[in-house]
């Protein structure tokens, strides 16, 4: 049986059954629009506990120095797995890894919403991030193996880069208005009713892809170790804080974290048959440079979220969502001048002179954002450096994305891409990570946690500047 796609404009071929008759009468619009929503889920939980966390930290009675681990939880095991999820979806097929990946992600939501003390909020977030690794990848499988090459594939990823977008952008802003009129719980068990609602439609909906004839194999060992030498050289990065740079545990999770990603690397270079990442990516100056400058960038932007969060709420004392409003400006002003200012520029000069201008700008906005204090108003406080900011970043994420790209071997893209976004993650857990401990003060009171989170924006505003001058060891290339 054959039928008109009415999204596609292309013809699908339609085997008997249930399952095949109801996909012919929802057709691939609901494969679009269920890969869509999923995707939504995966971006917004990694922004969404942002405005959150003051709440967060008072109810569940969270240290300092353990509160980051909210947000570094989901994202250390959704970057340090999602290149072995990209492995899976193909092994299990694209329908299974789907269903599975939004099941999982679905029960962790679940058990995070109704935790009762902090380590049960950051085992499911971990878990959360697990399940995300597993869910995103399969979005993307499932509407390449949904539509043909050509205009209907493009408009199809064109709109599931769209919601990915949106999904960040609007994490601040959902996670204040649920955290303010319902509660902090709900950021998480929002995710509950529309996962189970996936997962019905899922296995019933989505084509099976079984996958191709001959599977890949998985580098199981690549990413444990990855994840756990990542995560355990955080733990110790943050434990630095309350403990001391020259305590054993800081010193002993810092140096077992380390041996965890050498023996990472040896596991790719000697043993593994199909590595998580081929280590001869590195070897093209493009690739090497340019996910040291995304480290760096991850490092720097990714924490800024937390800092300015927590400033508006504990020294502006603005509430949840008025917080969450504050953030918009960056918002807006990132995606427009990425979407429409930054590939015009390209044209123009290419990716190396504007990294090294788009950095210098954002370090000059971090710089401005360390002035602020107590009495500081929104409009000097807030919105002049985020415009600053937010122009800088965003002239500065499309050029990376190219540099990083650029040069590789059609065989090893998904592998670049993979590594380009757990790059980015892995820099702002490692970030994060740090500056807090760099901004961590004994002393109470607002002006004492003004000038602690004023030094986290000065040391955001140096290392961006360093990144304009790695940029200058990117090959020089037109877009």
């Amino acid at each position: 049986m054959r039928e008109l796609d009415d999204v596609g404009q292309h013809e699908t071929v339609v085997e008997g059954g249930s399952a095949a008759r109801a996909w012919k009468f929802l057709g691939t619009r609901w494969v679009l629009g269920l890969a869509c929503a999923a995707q939504f889920m995966v971006v917004l939980d990694v922004s969404v506990v942002n405005v959150a966390l003051p709440s967060i930290g008072s109810a569940l009675g969270f240290a300092a120095a353990d509160l980051p681990w909210v947000v570094n939880a989901y994202g250390l095991v959704f970057a340090g797995l999602l290149l072995l999820g990209g492995r899976l979806a193909d092994v299990l097929g694209h329908r299974r890894a789907f269903v599975l990946g939004l099941a999982l992600f679905s029960a962790a939501s679940l058990a995070g919403g109704l935790a009762g003390a902090p380590g049960a909020l950051i085992a499911a977030r971990a878990v959360q991030g697990a399940g995300a690794a597993l869910l995103a990848p399969a979005t993307l499988t499932v509407l390449t193996g949904t539509f043909p090459e050509g205009l209907a594939r493009t408009r199809a990823l064109a709109v599931w880069t769209a919601v990915g977008v949106a999904g960040g952008a609007a994490g601040n802003l959902i996670g204040g208005a649920l955290t303010e009129y319902l509660s902090w719980r709900w950021i998480l068990l929002v995710n509950v009713p529309i996962g189970v609602v996936g997962v019905l439609l899922g296995a019933h909906l989505l084509p099976a892809g079984r996958g191709r004839a001959r599977r890949p194999r998985l580098d199981i060992p690549g990413a444990v170790l990855a994840t756990a030498g990542v995560a355990v050289l955080t733990y110790g990065l943050a434990q630095a804080e309350s403990r001391g740079w020259g305590d054993a545990v800081t010193v002993g999770a810092a140096v077992a974290g380390l041996m965890l990603l050498m023996g990472f690397v040896g596991v790719e270079v000697r043993v593994a048959r199909a590595p998580l990442v081929p280590l001869g990516l590195l070897r093209a100056r493009s690739v090497g440079v340019g996910n040291l400058i995304l480290l760096l960038t991850g490092a720097c932007l990714i924490p800024m979220w937390y800092f300015l969060s927590l400033y508006m709420q504990q020294v502006l004392h603005y509430s949840p969502l008025r917080t969450a409003v504050g953030f918009l400006p960056h918002t807006l002003v990132t995606m427009a001048v990425g979407a429409r200012l930054a590939p015009h520029l390209m044209r123009f000069v290419g990716p190396r002179p504007l990294i090294v201008t788009s950095a210098v700008v954002s370090a000059a906005g971090f710089w401005w954002q360390s002035r602020i204090t107590p009495d500081s108003a929104y409009v000097d406080g807030v919105l002049g450096p985020a415009i600053v900011i937010s122009v800088g970043s965003g002239l500065l994420l499309t050029p990376i994305t190219t540099a990083v790209t650029s040069g590789v071997d059609p065989a090893h893209a998904g592998a670049a891409s993979g590594l380009m976004n757990t790059t980015k993650q892995v820099g702002g857990a490692l970030g994060l990570a740090a500056l807090s401990t760099l901004a961590a003060s004994d002393v109470p009171g607002v002006q004492a946690l003004t000038a602690a989170y004023a030094r986290a924006f000065q040391t955001i505003a140096v290392v961006l500047a360093a990144v304009a001058v790695v940029a200058l060891a990117l090959p020089r290339q037109r877009d």
